[in-house]
């Protein structure tokens, strides 16, 4: 009730905002050049201001600006480095639309500026992080789930110290908990709620955008700790070809090719191929199982996107994933051994095709105002078995998102709404037990956004959807933001998210054990009988922009919270011989602290510094713990040095604090573990030189002090008996990690 009437406040006191302020003359519009073709692109940052005063703002991103009226003048200047200047006589609240033409007689002046790594849109309500392909070359990052070793925000571990899967952690949550998306449309969801992060290779990634907390109602109700979504290179101005091959010491052999063409005036398109190979065995800890799987993966995808001069764009593409991996105990062969306790062994086999297609149409004389359409369909199909376990599981998807943009009487304020839907069918086997279900969810939103000049924004949704299992529910959201001053920004955003589980998947890392899978649902039709996850989040953060010796800097610190009305619970706690999925009874919540500081401490040479602090804990039948294997304190350090001839030198330095490792008490003395693990620290290293931005050679070094987990794997010598489990990961299971590769590109 509380929580509720929060939101209503919240939500109150943004409309008293801006029914207080609708009322003030304002002149707005848009700054923009035109291009070769005719096309208007937006000039950002171009200078508006009322003639005769130092009153103005710059364009924003997209060229807008709003600027107050002053008494006594109806001049405004429009002017920017390069451009002639145009005066304007404003006498009314008309939408203003100005063309810039270049300055013949400039010289031409070379200006030096270093551009950030990650930004932060200071316009935004939403606090998004932009991770650009420049800070992920910092770390060799071969798929997605290893893009963030340099970001202080995303906790990285694996899953089981077996399949070699990587997991992520936000908020103190599990990575399912964020809604990851690909180019703003679901991806990394379902069947692939873990493994689908390899799906997506970091040479494809042009950028990703990170928010934390409730997101748009506008991209759906799933996000529950935030949204990663990722801008894959586009067709249109991609390098023409683009190449990456990486190798390490653990047997791992990657090849990237990327090739974009221009065809007419229009179309463009795309191909990127990825391909993996692991044909080694290695067994470092001498525990004999290998360190990672043998695998192959072959991952395809081709796009076409058409840009018209009237603002109607076109996209469609294809992608196709084939993923094999074969690990467990070294020497382990499946054509003899499967099925039998002569060896213990893992396979997964993997097959995914995804098609998809955008369509917009932006009004040129209008351009606030626009419509899009977003279609796709996945067919995916897993078969797999863990030891004696065997798990098959199909996942056919639709989703469609009708979007509509305009305004209410001036770009002040702005609304998107549409209609979507979500259609899900699933067909898992797990040990001849079918847990099949289909989902159908159609929904419709309203999103509203007010800003006032640059000082004020504020952005509050609602979804109405309609699940067949679960009925009928509504999703709000609200976002606030407020400039302190010219530098500093304070944000603020409460929201509610939903999700089903899709239990077996999202904790693939479990059949890596002798564990008893053990589902209490009621029977019923919903999904393993068990209810909607359910939770709301609350955040506030401070972000300020600082110059310190001539050189910027940022500081931010953030706080979220996030209370779960209903969780799945995964219980490794009762019983170490048993996991137990049943709904939530009593209380699950975490509470995330995190201060970052970013700064160019001498010239060339950056410094990124964080520390955050988790408080997640959870109803275990009827005892609250703290959420196992989720460290509550991490340090976090990163160097990057970047030289005039061309070298780049990378340092990142991270500190864990302890976790709680699930009960083992009641296993034989042999087979214990202690209540916690120790605190440890990692280091990793990376050298890149480059020639003519065409050529670069890169090497590094990841956990370059060889720390490692003692005995990841419970009762190795014995897979088929009571006590043997892999899942209790709180570490890194290999050392040391030596790899190199290069990367040429022609423009």
């Amino acid at each position: 009730m509380i929580r509720n009437v929060f939101l209503v406040v919240l939500i109150f006191g943004s409309v008293t905002h801006v029914l207080a302020q609708a009322d003030i003359p304002l002149a707005q519009g848009t700054v923009y050049e035109l291009d070769e073709k005719g096309i208007r692109v937006p000039l950002v940052g171009a200078n508006i201001f009322w003639l005769g005063t130092t009153k103005g703002v710059p364009t924003d991103s997209k060229g807008r600006f709003s600027l107050a009226r002053v008494t006594g003048t109806y001049q405004l200047v429009v002017s920017y480095i390069g451009y002639k200047n145009d005066t304007l006589s404003v006498k009314d609240n008309q939408e203003l639309s100005v063309q810039l033409l270049p300055d013949a007689t400039l010289d031409e002046v070379e200006v030096e500026y270093r551009q950030k790594t990650v930004q932060i849109d200071y316009l935004n309500p939403l606090k998004s992080e932009l991770i650009s392909e420049k800070e992920l070359l910092k770390a060799a990052c071969c798929n997605l789930s290893e893009s963030f070793e340099t970001n202080p925000s995303v906790d990285v571990s694996f899953t089981d110290a077996v399949t070699g899967t990587r997991q992520i952690q936000m908020l103190g949550l599990a990575g399912p908990y964020t809604q990851i998306t690909r180019e703003n449309m679901p991806d990394v969801r379902g069947l692939s709620a873990i493994y689908g992060m390899v799906y997506i290779p970091g040479t494809w990634i042009e950028s990703i955008q990170l928010n934390k907390g409730a997101g748009s109602v506008v991209n759906g109700f799933e996000s529950v700790a935030g949204q990663i979504n990722v801008e894959l290179r586009k067709p249109e101005d991609s390098d023409k070809l683009y190449a990456n091959l990486y190798a390490n010491e653990g047997g791992r052999f990657e090849g990237n090719i990327n090739w974009s063409q221009k065809v007419g005036e229009n179309w463009s398109t795309a191909v990127l191929l990825h391909s993996k190979a692991n044909a080694i065995e290695r067994d470092r800890n001498k525990d004999g199982f290998l360190d990672n799987p043998l695998s192959e993966h072959y991952i395809g995808l081709n796009r076409w996107k058409y840009v018209g001069a009237n603002g109607l764009m076109f996209q469609f593409g294809v992608k196709g994933t084939y993923i094999d991996n074969l690990g467990g105990q070294v020497g382990f062969d499946q054509d003899i051994d499967r099925g039998t306790t002569n060896s213990w062994g893992m396979n997964l086999v993997t097959k995914r095709y995804e098609v998809w297609t955008k369509m917009g149409k932006v009004y040129i004389e209008q351009p606030w105002k626009s419509v899009g359409l977003q279609l796709s369909g996945v067919y995916h199909d897993q078969d797999s078995y863990f030891g004696l376990n065997d798990y098959d599981a199909n996942q056919q998807s639709l989703y469609g998102n009708f979007i509509y943009q305009s305004m209410i009487g001036t770009t002040d304020h702005q609304f998107k709404t549409g209609v979507s839907i979500q259609y899900d069918l699933y067909d898992e086997v797990l040990n001849a037990v079918d847990f099949s279900r289909t989902e159908v969810v159609p929904g419709a939103y309203f999103e509203y956004s007010y800003s006032l000049l640059d000082k004020f924004n504020a952005m509050a949704g609602i979804r109405i959807d309609h699940h067949n299992l679960y009925g009928t529910f509504m999703t709000p959201r609200v976002h606030l933001r407020y400039a302190l001053t010219d530098m500093t920004v304070l944000r603020a955003s409460v929201g509610r998210g939903q999700r089903t589980a899709s239990i077996f998947a999202e904790n693939i890392g479990v059949f890596a054990s002798s564990r008893q899978l053990i589902v209490r649902g009621d029977n019923s039709d919903k999904p393993y009988g068990l209810d909607a996850e359910v939770a709301w989040n609350f955040g506030i953060n401070l972000t300020r922009e600082f110059t310190l010796d001539y050189r910027d800097g940022s500081f931010s610190v953030e706080y979220y919270r996030t209370n779960f009305e209903n969780q799945i619970v995964v219980d490794l706690d009762q019983n170490p011989q048993e996991v137990s999925f049943y709904n939530l009874n009593g209380e699950s919540y975490s509470n995330s602290f995190q201060a970052q500081v970013d700064y160019e401490i001498v010239k060339f040479v950056d410094l990124r510094i964080g520390y955050r602090w988790f408080d997640v804990n959870t109803t275990y039948g009827d005892v609250t713990l703290q959420k196992p294997l989720v460290s509550a304190h991490r340090a976090f350090l990163n160097v990057g040095y970047e030289t005039r001839s061309d070298w780049k030198f990378d340092y990142t330095f991270n500190w864990q604090g302890e976790k709680r490792i699930p009960f083992t008490g009641s296993n034989p003395p042999d087979y214990q573990l202690q209540e916690k693990s120790p605190d440890f620290y990692l280091m990793n290293v990376q050298v890149t030189k480059s020639w003519n931005d065409r050529f670069e050679i890169y090497v590094g070094v990841e956990n370059l002090l060889n720390y490692k987990q003692e005995n990841p794997i419970l009762a190795n010598e014995e897979p088929f008996g009571d006590y043997f489990d892999s899942s209790l990961v709180w570490g890194p299971i290999f050392g040391r990690n030596t790899y190199a590769g290069l990367r040429y590109r022609i423009k």
